[in-house]
């Protein structure tokens, strides 16, 4: 799998999670995970900055097209 397909099924998986935390679990907290994760994509899609990216590139996990 390239970076960009793991940053986006780790950002998918966040968010099933704390979604699923806040309706079944009554977690208020997690929406907040939910919007963090959210605002991160949003401005990823802008600036090419994405943190978990820059920690997946030094693991040694192939490039992509969106963060090489």
């Amino acid at each position: 799998m390239s970076i960009d397909r793991v940053v986006m099924a780790f950002a998918g998986t966040v968010i099933l999670i704390t979604v699923a935390a806040a309706l079944f679990a009554g977690v208020q907290w997690a929406l907040w995970i939910t919007g963090f994760v959210g605002l991160n994509m949003l401005q990823a899609a802008f600036t090419g900055f994405c943190p978990l990216a820059i920690i997946l590139k030094k693991m040694g996990v192939k490039p992509g097209v969106a963060f090489s």
